[in-house]
């Protein structure tokens, strides 16, 4: 599993793991069935707490992405497409509606919203 942990990041090293994974399982780069790393070896391989990698597959777990299986590991769930593109879409949501709530209070119209996200956007790789 490819991760990349920062200490110079406004995130947690938590936060970043649980960002990380989940993306990866959302996006399908870790399939329904996959093994992750015990929180040890995953401790060991990152160079961070056992504790911020327990707290971080009990969040993924809390959250239906991930399973642990008792004296076998952590396993990543199965998730149709409907159920993934519904979580990143609930993500998005979070970090957006705040940020537009912001800019409105700013006083921006939504027409100029919705044009410098399609910008912004366009600008993204996919």
């Amino acid at each position: 599993m490819l991760l990349n942990l920062s200490d110079h990041s406004d995130e947690t090293l938590q936060e970043q793991l649980v960002r990380q994974v989940r993306a990866q399982v959302l996006a399908g780069d870790l399939p329904a069935g996959t093994d992750l790393p015990s929180i040890r070896g995953l401790a060991r391989e990152q160079r961070v707490s056992v504790i911020t990698v327990q707290r971080a597959y009990e969040w993924l777990e809390r959250a239906g992405l991930i399973q642990a299986r008792r004296g076998k590991g952590f396993f990543v769930l199965p998730l149709t497409e409907a159920e993934r593109e519904s979580m990143a879409l609930a993500n998005l949501d979070a970090g957006l509606v705040p940020l537009l709530e912001q800019a409105r209070a700013e006083g921006l119209s939504a027409g100029a919203i919705q044009r410098r996200v399609t910008v912004i956007l366009e600008g993204v790789p996919a």
